[in-house]
C-alpha cells in the first residue's frame, strides 16, 4: 500500500508533458488540373532548375542545371528569402521529380525539412493534365513548445499556400 503514494507523488513531480516527443510530420497534397496536355505540361516544368518562370512565389531560381538526382538548386522567395533544395530522383518517361529542402532557413519558410513530389498526368481526355505536388515536412521548431510562426499549423498553412500559388501560377501561364 505504500507504493500508491510514491506513484502519485512522482506524477506531481514529473508532469506528463516532460514524457512529450519532438515534432510529427506533416503532409501536403495539392493537384490542379491544366487544359494542356500532359506532355506541353512537363515541358514547362521538367527543368528543375527552372521554377521561378511558372512559380509566382518565386521571384528568381538558379542551380546547376541538372536534372538527376544530385541536382541542386536556389531559389529565392518574394520575400527575399532563399532556399537550396536538391533532387532527389528525376523521370522524364513518367513525368516526375522528387526533391528536398538541402538547406533549412526558417525565417524564409517555416519548415525544418521537407521532400516534395512533383508528377503531371495525363487528364480525363488527351487534352488535359493534372499536375500534383505533395510534400511531407516537419515544423520550423523542432522544440516541444514552438513559437507560433514555427508550429506546425504555421508549417502546414505556408506548405498549402505555396503548393496552391504554384499551381495556379503555372495553370494561368500555360493556359493564355
Amino acid at each position: 500500500m505504500i507504493r500508491l503514494p510514491y506513484l502519485l507523488l512522482s506524477f506531481l513531480l514529473f508532469p506528463v508533458t516532460s514524457l512529450a516527443h519532438g515534432p510529427t510530420p506533416q503532409k501536403a497534397k495539392e493537384s490542379i488540373t491544366i487544359n494542356v496536355p500532359a506532355d506541353a505540361v512537363w515541358n514547362a516544368i521538367k527543368q528543375f532548375d527552372a521554377i521561378a518562370s511558372w512559380h509566382p512565389d518565386i521571384k528568381a531560381s538558379s542551380g546547376d542545371g541538372k536534372n538527376t538526382s544530385d541536382g541542386i538548386r536556389t531559389i529565392t522567395l518574394q520575400n527575399d528569402g532563399q532556399l537550396v533544395e536538391s533532387l532527389d530522383f528525376y523521370s522524364d518517361k513518367d513525368h516526375e521529380y522528387n526533391y528536398r529542402l538541402k538547406v533549412e532557413n526558417v525565417t524564409a519558410f517555416p519548415v525544418g525539412s521537407y521532400t516534395t513530389n512533383l508528377q503531371v498526368t495525363a487528364g480525363s481526355d488527351a487534352d488535359t493534365s493534372v499536375v500534383t505536388l505533395k510534400s511531407r515536412f516537419y515544423r520550423g521548431d523542432s522544440g516541444n513548445t514552438p513559437p507560433e510562426n514555427l508550429n506546425d499549423a504555421a508549417a502546414v498553412k505556408a506548405m498549402n499556400a505555396f503548393f496552391k500559388n504554384g499551381l495556379m501560377g503555372l495553370k494561368q501561364k500555360l493556359e493564355k
